[in-house]
């Protein structure tokens, strides 16, 4: 069964904060327990702009199957083989980029569920989740828990925002900030009022269904704005972050160079 999806879902339901970790140029099978060590929620595999394998995305998809831990996908693109190859790699999940109509939602609907809902051809790591192969199976244990968040990174994604927002394959919203204020010409300055005013859209439209939307990277003042579904960063930007406050934390500390420090003989 898709568990850890399952119990994401179950987080989202409330208003309590759910946080994860977006691997764009950094991943490897290991990070999904330091994500689960460290109190996430849940990991995204950016396939979109990361440069990552088959191979390794499902590695990194089994150790969330056997840690029971929510490891998401970002495709490439919405397309009907895209979607169906990216599911056969076992997520729990997938992030699809740049979403503007319910047509191609469609589509991807045809890529997840089996016949007579869809067209999935099932395989791979994919089919790990199951106890059997009957479609009585697939639809309660993977269908009804997959997670589809559709994300919105243009004008015309916000125009239809509300349209999108209650397809039924959608789970939740999701906002592309850079791509988003590129596309409404004030590539990057959130604090723009075109920018915002669609930010806001995309929220209502989610509101309106009682959908959550999918927003980072400040999530400590995305949380103060209400939104519950966050990510943090990258795993290289949170490392580097944490290299640069430990190597200052530590060059703070130093002692100034007026003060006579003893000589302390080296170890026996």
């Amino acid at each position: 069964m898709l568990k850890p999806a399952a119990e994401l879902k179950v987080k989202l339901a409330t208003d309590e904060p759910v946080i994860g970790l977006m691997a764009t140029d950094q991943a490897w099978p290991f990070l999904v327990e330091i994500c689960q060590k460290s109190g996430l929620d849940y990991l995204v595999v950016d396939r979109e702009h990361g440069a990552f394998s088959d191979e390794l995305v499902s590695h990194i998809c089994q150790v969330g199957r056997l840690a029971n831990f929510p490891v998401l996908v970002r495709t490439v693109s919405c397309e009907t083989s895209v979607v169906r190859r990216t599911i056969d790699m076992g997520p729990c999940g997938i992030l699809l980029p740049c979403v503007e109509t319910t047509e191609q939602l469609d589509q991807v609907q045809e890529a997840v569920l089996m016949p007579p809902r869809g067209r999935r051809r099932p395989g791979g790591m994919g089919n790990y989740w199951l106890s059997n192969y009957h479609y009585e199976t697939w639809r309660t244990e993977f269908e009804e828990h997959f997670i589809v968040i559709s994300q919105i990174e243009s004008q015309t994604g916000v125009d239809n925002a509300e349209l999108i927002a209650a397809h039924p394959l959608v789970t939740a919203m999701g906002l592309g900030p850079y791509d988003l204020s590129a596309d409404l010409g004030c590539c990057w300055n959130p604090e723009n009022e075109s920018y915002q005013t669609a930010l806001s859209q995309v929220k209502a439209a989610a509101d309106r269904v009682d959908k959550k939307v999918w927003a980072g990277t400040d999530a400590p003042a995305l949380r103060a704005m209400g939104y519950t579904f966050l990510w943090i960063g990258t795993t290289t930007s949170l490392l580097t972050g944490a290299i640069t406050q430990t190597i200052r934390s530590i060059r703070d500390a130093c002692p100034s160079d007026d003060v006579e420090h003893p000589i302390v003989p080296p170890p026996a």
